[in-house]
C-alpha cells in the first residue's frame, strides 16, 4: 500500500484562522448515498403472469398475518367442494410452503439489488490527543473511490441479477402448479379404478355365492366353482391394490398441496374427465417453446449477467482498491496567556499496487465462467427443443391411444361379455367362457382408466416443456409422466 498527505500547516507566531467544521465533508460524503428502492411488487409480476396464464390463478406471496389469514381462508373454502384440477392448484399456489421460499428468495434478491446500488459507505476517523499546553482533534473521511465509479456498472449487474430470480420465482410456480395437477390426475385416476375393481368385485362375490349354491345341490361341478372363486380371490386381491396405490397418491397430492391437520379432510371426484375430441395443434412448438421456457429465459439473464461482470473485471484488472480521504488536524495552543486554534486541512489517498497480481487471475476466471455458461445456454436450447418436439408426440399418442380404448376397445369388450352372458344362459358356452370374457372386459377397463390418465399427464407435460417449471432435477423419486396448457375444467 502507498499513502501520501498533504498538509498546510501554520506556524505558531502566524494569524490565527478560524477553525472550520470539519464534519461538512462528512456530510457531502454521507449526501451521496440515497435511499434503497425496492421493487413494487417484490419482484412477483413474472410469477403472476404465469399463473394466469397457465392456471388462471393468482400467485400470492404471503407476507404477513394477514396475507396467511386470507391464504388459509380461501384454502378452507376450496376444500369444502369435491376438489377440481383448477382449485388444487390455486390450493397449491396458496399453501405450498417450498414455493412461498422460492418467494423469499425473490425478496432476499431484491434486497441484494437494492444494496448494490448504494454508493460505497464513507469511513470516519477521529482522534483526539491533550497535552498540558496544547491539545490536537485529527479527523479524516475516506471514500471508496473505485467503488463509486463502478456503481453504475454494479447496479446494472444487481438490475440484471434480480430480473433472473425474478424469472426463477416464476419457474417455480409454474413447477409447483404442474405438480399439483399431476398429483391430483393420479390420485382421481386411481379412485375411478377403484370404482371400476369394486363393481368388478361385485359381480364376481355374486357369481362365487350362486356358483357355491348351485354345487351344493350338485348342479355345478367342482371345477366351474373353483374358477368362480378364483376369479373373484383375483378381482378382491386387485381392489386391495388399487386401494393402497389410491392411498398414495392421495398422499403425494397432499404433499404437493402443502396442506395438513385438519385440511386433510378433502374429497375428490370419482373419475377424471374424458379427453377432448380433437388434441391441440402446435405447428410451430419448437419456436414456441425456445420463446417461452422461462428456464431458457433465466440462462439468457444470467450469461448477460456473466457478460456485465466480464466487462466490469476488464475495467478493474489493475486496480482494486483506491480510497481518497480528505483529512483535518485542529490544534489548540496557548500563545501570549491566549488560547489559538490552527485548521490544517489534508487530503489522502489509499491504493493498491499491482505488483504481483495484474489481475490475470480473475480476467481468466470470468472469461472461462462466461464460455460456460454459454456452452451451457446452447446445450439448454438443443435440449428445450427436443424435450418439446417428445411431449408434443406423447401428447397426440396418448389421446390417440385413449379415444381408441374408450371408443372401439372397451365397447367391443362390452359386447362380448353380453353375448357370453346370453350364451351362457342358453347352456351353449361354460362358465369359463363367462368368467374369461369379465376378466377381460375387467382388464380393458383398467386399461382405459390408465389411458385417460397418461393423456392428462401427457397434457401437463406438453405445458411444462412448452412454458417452463418442469420436474425439479433435484427430486428423484418423482417417476415420469407426460403434459399442455391448462384451461376450464381440464385437470
Amino acid at each position: 500500500m502507498l499513502s501520501f498527505a498533504r498538509a498546510h500547516a501554520a506556524s505558531v507566531g502566524g494569524r490565527p484562522r478560524r477553525a472550520r467544521p470539519f464534519f461538512v465533508c462528512a456530510f457531502l460524503a454521507a449526501a451521496l448515498s440515497g435511499c434503497a428502492g425496492f421493487s413494487p411488487d417484490g419482484g412477483l409480476g413474472p410469477s403472476t403472469e404465469v399463473a394466469r396464464e397457465a392456471f388462471g390463478r393468482e400467485a400470492t406471496a404471503i407476507r404477513s398475518e394477514e396475507d396467511a389469514n386470507v391464504a388459509q381462508n380461501r384454502t378452507a373454502k376450496l376444500l369444502q367442494r369435491p376438489l377440481s384440477a383448477s382449485a388444487a392448484v390455486e390450493v397449491a399456489l396458496l399453501s405450498n410452503r417450498g414455493l412461498q421460499a422460492a418467494y423469499n428468495r425473490l425478496g432476499v434478491e431484491d434486497a441484494l439489488r437494492a444494496r448494490e446500488s448504494l454508493p460505497p459507505n464513507p469511513t470516519i476517523a477521529f482522534s483526539r490527543v491533550a497535552g498540558s499546553l496544547s491539545s490536537e482533534i485529527e479527523a479524516a473521511v475516506a471514500a471508496d473511490i473505485l467503488a463509486l465509479a463502478t456503481l453504475p456498472a454494479r447496479t446494472e449487474i444487481a438490475d440484471e441479477r434480480f430480473e433472473a430470480a425474478k424469472l426463477e420465482a416464476a419457474e417455480a410456480t409454474m413447477r409447483t402448479g404442474a405438480e399439483a395437477r399431476r398429483a391430483w390426475i393420479r390420485a382421481v385416476g386411481a379412485r375411478e379404478k377403484i370404482r371400476a375393481l369394486e363393481q368388478a368385485a361385485k359381480a364376481a362375490e355374486s357369481a362365487a355365492k350362486f356358483a357355491d349354491e348351485l354345487g351344493q345341490t350338485g348342479a355345478m361341478n367342482k371345477l366351474d366353482q373353483s374358477r368362480n372363486q378364483v376369479f373373484y380371490a383375483e378381482v378382491t386381491t386387485q381392489l386391495a391394490g388399487a386401494r393402497q396405490q389410491a392411498l398414495a397418491e392421495r398422499e403425494r397430492l397432499i404433499r404437493a398441496l402443502g396442506l395438513w391437520g385438519s385440511s386433510l379432510s378433502f374429497t375428490l371426484p370419482d373419475a377424471l374427465p374424458a379427453p377432448p375430441a380433437q388434441p391441440r395443434e402446435l405447428p410451430a412448438i419448437e419456436h414456441e417453446a425456445v420463446d417461452r421456457r422461462l428456464d431458457l429465459q433465466v440462462a439468457r439473464k444470467r450469461l448477460s449477467v456473466l457478460a456485465k461482470s466480464l466487462g466490469l473485471t476488464q475495467s478493474t484488472r489493475f486496480v482494486d482498491l483506491f480510497e481518497l480521504a480528505a483529512r483535518g488536524k485542529i490544534t489548540r495552543e496557548n500563545v501570549n496567556g491566549e488560547r489559538v486554534n490552527f485548521n490544517d486541512p489534508g487530503v489522502g489517498a489509499v491504493i493498491e499496487i499491482p505488483i504481483f497480481d495484474l489481475g490475470e487471475t480473475r480476467l481468466r476466471e470470468a472469461e472461462q465462467r462466461w464460455l460456460e455458461s454459454l456452452n451451457l445456454l446452447a446445450e439448454k436450447a438443443v435440449n428445450v427443443r427436443s424435450q418439446a418436439r417428445e411431449a408434443y408426440r406423447n401428447y397426440r399418442a396418448a389421446h390417440e391411444i385413449a379415444r381408441h380404448q374408450t371408443r372401439e376397445i372397451l365397447p367391443l369388450y362390452e359386447t362380448i361379455t353380453r353375448e357370453s352372458l346370453r350364451r351362457y344362459n342358453a347352456m351353449l358356452v361354460d362358465v369359463f367362457a363367462l368368467i374369461d370374457s369379465a376378466r377381460r372386459r375387467m382388464v380393458a377397463t383398467a386399461a382405459a382408466i390408465d389411458a385417460k390418465r397418461d393423456f392428462w399427464l401427457a397434457d401437463v407435460e406438453l405445458q411444462t416443456a412448452v412454458i417452463g417449471g418442469g420436474r425439479d432435477p433435484a427430486d428423484k423419486t418423482a417417476s415420469a409422466a407426460p403434459a399442455s396448457e391448462a384451461g376450464g375444467d381440464q385437470p
